[in-house]
């Protein structure tokens, strides 16, 4: 047996402990924070334990597992330990330790401890290279979220586009959920590319055609849960954005079911010029993106209402 290796990373935070631990104990916040995290669900357990389950991406790949977490708010410590992993993991825990360093200063050291399925070196390797990259991902993005000095994020936009249709829940779910059909049953979409190696865990790639007739690549995680939700997150993302999160939410009602679309994005600055002209400012972006997203929505609503009748 190669037995367990642990293994550490840590970053200083220029922010108070508490606001520093409460950002890692909400953790249904991650996909806003965390670049590897598409969703979370939490089931409080009591006593300070906790249930989650987490889609995130490993080495560029969709995986999902189910951690069992110990929050303790006195030390600023969240131990956590996976109950449900999913290979080439055998088993994985850890810690997020907080250690205040002054009155706005911490730093946060997060370990780990894994095996791989049956020890073979090349899966351990995987997972070491997963954890490298993960853990620094999301110890940059922690602090950077942390030192944001008011709590605010002027380029963080969300938004909802609601419809109502009469149909029932599953073949509304069906036809989104059916991505790998899109190029035939949408116009705004030109290619598509769908892997699904664990039920209910996608990738989608697709381009998509803007209303100038130009099209954009983008890529994202999809998490299914029948017949009410769509949770996805871009890990491909047009310039103007560093973040697009989202969901299909179908809400059964009288004679049919409303479904919403959601998006959260976060404006990359540092692109707007550059594509919407000199003159152009984060409103403007948020305008524009908000346009363009609202638009293939409702095109995609209309054509998941219309594919319905038949």
């Amino acid at each position: 047996m190669a037995g367990i290796t642990e293994v550490s990373h840590e970053v200083a935070v220029d922010a108070p402990v508490d606001i520093v631990y409460r950002l890692i104990v909400e953790a249904a916040n991650w996909p806003l924070i965390f670049p590897p995290t598409v969703h979370v669900e939490r089931d409080d357990l009591g006593g300070g334990e906790e249930r989650i389950r987490i889609w995130a991406t490993a080495n560029g790949e969709a995986k999902t597992w189910i951690s069992r977490r110990r929050l303790d708010a006195e030390a600023w410590r969240v131990d956590f330990r996976q109950e449900v992993s999913q290979p080439p993991v055998g088993a994985m825990g850890g810690s997020w330790l907080v250690r205040p360093l002054g009155d706005r200063r911490c730093q946060v050291v997060l370990l780990h401890d894994y095996r791989a399925v049956d020890d073979d070196p090349g899966k351990l390797a995987w997972i070491a290279q997963a954890v490298d990259r993960n853990s620094d991902a999301e110890l940059t993005a922690l602090k950077t979220a942390a030192e944001r000095a008011d709590g605010r994020d002027e380029f963080l936009l969300t938004f909802d586009d609601t419809v109502r249709i009469e149909a029932s829940a599953k073949d509304v779910y069906d036809f989104l959920n059916e991505a790998q059909r899109w190029s035939e049953r949408l116009p705004h979409v030109s290619r598509v590319k769908l892997q699904e190696d664990v039920e209910g865990l996608q990738v989608l790639e697709m381009d998509t055609r803007t209303g100038d007739g130009s099209t954009h690549t983008t890529m994202s995680v999809r998490v299914c849960l029948p017949y009410e939700r769509i949770v996805y997150k871009q890990i491909v993302l047009p310039a103007l954005m560093t973040l697009h999160t989202g969901h299909w939410l179908i809400e059964e009602t009288d004679g049919g079911v409303q479904v919403t679309s959601r998006h959260t994005v976060r404006i990359n600055e540092a692109n707007v010029a550059r594509i919407l002209g000199p003159e152009a400012g984060v409103a403007e972006a948020k305008a524009f993106v908000r346009q363009a997203l609202s638009t293939n929505s409702l095109a995609t609503l209309g054509h998941a209402k219309e594919h319905s009748r038949r």
